[in-house]
């Protein structure tokens, strides 16, 4: 029997935790949004390794500082054809009339600064990618990404425990910085350590996970 409801109906929840209307808990956030509740759902967390798929998260991911991740997540089919799909080779070929293009863009996010990073961040990508010669060294971005995953996972049991920085997205913010990426800041990249999977944040209780 599916005692999630009938638990739910007995113990109180943490803060940052919502009962949904479908009988399973999800954190707040994604909790009242059909677009943040399939994200949620089916993607955030879940591995991505590749280099295209961690540059394009990385990019979103500085376009979303000072805004909320809803508006971006709406706002990400819009961004791909601009950005020629988030091919980090072709976004590092792009211009300044490239740059003006993409300011008139529809549908995207029309900040200058942040068009410039990204196409600053896929330029560090390719050098990091075509300067790699050790062989302990990362190949690309998503190993360097990667090799930051720590030890243990943090096990938040309410809104406020989850964190917002942790020495090993400290660590990567600066490794970014050091390598030319702009828009990286460790609470940034704790964001995306989190969205793609490097690193458990989710509130213990969640439907994904529940203890």
């Amino acid at each position: 029997m599916d005692t999630t409801l009938t638990q739910s109906a007995v113990l109180p929840l943490a803060s940052g935790l919502t009962l949904c209307d479908d009988g399973l808990i999800r954190p707040t956030w994604a909790s009242h949004d059909e677009l943040l509740r399939s994200y949620y759902d089916a993607e955030w967390g879940l591995p991505v390794h590749d280099e295209a798929g961690v540059f394009e998260r990385l990019v979103l991911e500085g376009f979303q500082a000072g805004l909320s991740w809803r508006t971006i997540l709406a706002k990400r089919e819009a961004f791909r054809q601009p950005f020629d799909g988030f091919v980090p080779d072709r976004v590092a070929a792009f211009t300044s009339e490239d740059v003006d293009r993409l300011m008139s863009a529809p549908g995207i996010i029309h900040n200058r600064r942040k068009i410039e990073a990204a196409v600053t961040n896929a330029r560090a990508t390719v050098t990091m990618r075509l300067g790699s010669t050790t062989i302990d060294g990362p190949s690309h971005l998503g190993e360097l990404v990667w090799s930051y995953r720590p030890a243990c996972d943090p096990r938040p049991h309410s809104g406020e425990e989850v964190p917002t920085q942790l020495p090993e997205s400290v660590a990567l913010a600066s490794d970014l910085k050091r390598r030319g990426f702009n828009f990286v800041g460790p609470t940034t990249m704790l964001a995306l350590m989190a969205a793609i999977g490097i690193v458990n944040t989710d509130i213990v209780g969640t439907h994904r996970r529940p203890r």
